[in-house]
């Protein structure tokens, strides 16, 4: 078997008296695409803040790489070096990029920061990058406000591509974005997937988006998992409760809504 890209190994996450995560193990093969999904509290951002490192783990281990990435980074080398393991795109594109730095900019920095190349080769890698997300050189050049919703995302994924890492976090990295917008950034990361081999570990509550973008998924409730598998096999035929509500809660054609689910137990049938 191929040594996993991303191993999580037991994370659980207090805060004050409560336990956020419990638990949570799963691997990321090597250019695989693994989703992660639950409704809102389920946990599953807390997961991938632990593991970009944005949140340290109360007990358990992520390792990257083949580097544990567990504890804090003991120097700005080895914050480098994590740059090259693992990236994060975040939910909103309005809010992460810089509204006084153009995607051009937003990019080259990440190079100057990551890599080491000259000025002329980073400015040919900024327009690979950006012919690689589907930017022209108009939007390169234009602030953030002048773009809309989803060139924000293209440029938000081309400066984490600009990093090389060999894991990409997409945590709701479509979710604030139109429908037809949605396919259009889902194509780019299918497109980016097949050129670089970058894994994706995706966080959605969106199963209409798990289903098109993953092979596997992990499905959390209350801060642990209650069900994992191959995606169309979990979609399809899910086992655990609170996998088939999650699937019946996906909005059909003429549905109409009714009263709101304000609680689930484990015990549903």
């Amino acid at each position: 078997m191929t040594e996993a890209i991303l191993q999580v190994e037991g994370l659980r996450k207090v805060f004050g008296a409560a336990v956020a995560v419990e638990d949570v193990s799963f691997s990321l093969a090597p250019g695989g695409s693994l989703a992660i999904v639950g409704e809102s509290g389920s946990g599953k951002t807390t997961v991938a803040n632990m593991i970009v490192g944005l949140e340290r783990p109360t007990a358990g281990r992520v390792v990257a790489c083949g580097r544990d990435r567990s504890r804090p980074p003991r120097s700005a080398r080895e914050r480098r070096e994590r740059g090259h393991e693992v990236q994060i795109v975040f939910q909103d594109p309005y809010s992460s990029l810089d509204p006084r730095q153009s995607p051009a900019a937003a990019v080259d920095e990440v190079l100057r920061l990551h890599t080491r190349l000259g000025a002329p080769q980073r400015r040919r890698r900024v327009e690979e990058l950006a012919e690689l997300v589907g930017l022209d050189k108009r939007q390169l050049a234009a602030l953030p406000s002048r773009l809309s919703g989803g060139q924000r995302q293209r440029v938000a994924i081309a400066r984490a591509l600009a990093a090389e890492p060999q894991v990409l976090i997409l945590d709701e990295s479509v979710a604030a974005l139109d429908v037809s917008i949605q396919a259009q950034v889902l194509n780019v990361l299918a497109d980016v997937r097949e050129h670089t081999g970058v894994a994706y570990l995706f966080i959605s509550h969106d199963l209409a988006v798990v289903r098109q973008v993953s092979d596997e998924v992990v499905v959390m409730q209350g801060g642990s998992i209650v069900e994992r598998g191959p995606t169309s096999r979990v979609l399809d035929e899910p086992e655990h409760p609170y996998t088939r509500l999650l699937r019946a809660s996906v909005p059909t054609l003429g549905w109409r809504p009714a009263r709101r689910l304000t609680h689930f137990s484990t015990e549903a049938r």
